[in-house]
């Protein structure tokens, strides 16, 4: 049985840390389930390098990523937004229709040593993956 993929969007201030490690992991974790978008209320320049080096101590694609303003998807249809730090869920735009929302903080490693971006990287595969494949209802052993 294939079904559509979930869009599921991850939203942080800058884009640039925590949502991007988030988008990486659900898309690899979650393939064919779920299409995880990242997004930031105000995104940085370009994606941090611990971030980047987390990804790929793991082996996971880092190619395209890159942060984004929320504007661009405003009109993407979304199934679930997940918000990664507080300022993000206090300012999160209002979506055309209605979104389900979940909220999961993370420590924000940006400007700390790799060892830090590791170990959020591995809080949001232990923490973010499950709970979002609660909440739509997924089968997270079903991407394996």
């Amino acid at each position: 049985m294939t079904t559509t993929p979930k869009t599921v969007l991850v939203l942080c201030t800058g884009n640039s840390c925590r949502s991007q490690m988030a988008e990486a992991l659900l898309n690899h974790d979650l393939a064919g389930q779920v299409r995880a978008l990242s997004a930031g209320t105000r995104p940085q320049l370009k994606v941090a390098d611990g971030a980047i080096a987390a990804l790929r101590a793991l082996g996971l694609p880092t190619e395209g990523l890159h942060p984004k303003d929320i504007d661009v998807l405003l009109d993407t249809p979304i199934d679930l937004v997940v918000t990664v730090c507080d300022n993000a869920r206090e300012s999160c735009p209002i979506f055309p229709r209605p979104v389900p929302r979940i909220h999961l903080p993370f420590h924000d490693p940006h400007g700390e040593p790799l060892a830090s971006f590791i170990a959020v990287r591995d809080e949001i595969r232990a923490r973010l993956v499950p709970a979002v494949a609660e909440a739509l209802g997924l089968d997270p052993a079903g991407s394996e």
